[in-house]
C-alpha cells in the first residue's frame, strides 16, 4: 500500500501538467469561435469631411473686449465666427454684445448676425437687432451700426421701442455721446417720429 505522501505527490504532479492544458485548451477555444469584427465598417467619425472644414475657418464661441474713448466697457460674445476676406475682419452669428457706460447706464444688443472689424474699430448687426438698456428702452431694428472706439450706436433704417412711457417708431435712432466734457449719453429718435403715450398709473 503506497503511502499518503507518496499520493498526494503524485496528484499533485499530475495537477500542475493537467490544469495549464485544460486552461490552454479553453483559450484555445475562444479564439476559435469567438465573433469576427467587421472591419469594413465606417467610425462615425470618418464621416466628417476634413476638406469641407479646412475650407470653411471658424471659431466656436469667441469674445472680445474692449474699453472705448469715453470710458464705456464693451464686451462682444458670439456662437461662431469666421474670419473675413481683410485682415481683422470677422463675421459672426448669433451676437450678443454690451456697452457698459460710465454712470451705470448699460446697453445690450443682439442680433443674428453681425460684422465685426476690429481695424476700422465698426460692429455691423443684422438680421434682427433687438437693444435694451438698463433705462427701460426696448428697441428693435433691422439693423444697427456701432462704433468700437466709442458709444456711437445708429440703427440702419426704422425702429420700434418700448420706453418707459409708451410705444416709439421712428425712421431712425442714434445713441451717442457727443460733448466728452459732458456726462451723460444722448437717445435720439428721428427721421419721422410717431409715439403713442402710454401714461403709468
Amino acid at each position: 500500500m503506497a503511502a499518503p505522501d507518496n499520493v498526494h505527490s503524485r496528484i499533485i504532479f499530475w495537477l500542475k501538467i493537467i490544469l495549464p492544458l485544460t486552461a490552454l485548451a479553453i483559450l484555445s477555444t475562444l479564439f476559435l469561435f469567438s465573433r469576427q469584427i467587421a472591419t469594413e465598417g465606417t467610425l462615425p467619425f470618418a464621416e466628417v469631411d476634413v476638406e469641407d472644414l479646412a475650407r470653411d475657418q471658424r471659431l466656436t464661441a469667441p469674445e472680445f473686449s474692449g474699453l472705448t474713448e469715453d470710458g464705456a466697457a464693451i464686451s462682444v460674445r458670439a456662437t461662431t465666427a469666421r474670419p473675413g476676406t481683410d485682415e481683422g475682419v470677422a463675421s459672426a452669428e448669433d451676437l450678443v454684445a454690451a456697452y457698459d457706460v460710465p454712470g451705470g447706464l448699460r446697453i445690450d444688443l443682439s442680433a443674428a448676425q453681425g460684422v465685426l472689424d476690429r481695424t476700422g474699430g465698426r460692429m455691423v448687426l443684422t438680421g434682427g437687432v433687438e437693444i435694451v438698456t438698463s433705462s427701460g428702452y426696448r428697441v428693435t431694428t433691422t439693423g444697427l451700426d456701432s462704433a468700437l472706439d466709442r458709444t456711437e450706436l445708429v440703427s440702419d433704417g426704422a425702429i420700434r421701442a418700448e420706453a418707459p412711457y409708451g410705444t416709439i417708431d421712428a425712421g431712425g435712432m442714434e445713441i451717442s455721446h457727443s460733448d466728452a466734457e459732458v456726462d451723460g449719453y444722448v437717445l435720439v429718435f428721428n427721421k419721422g417720429v410717431k409715439l403713442i403715450y402710454e401714461p403709468v398709473n
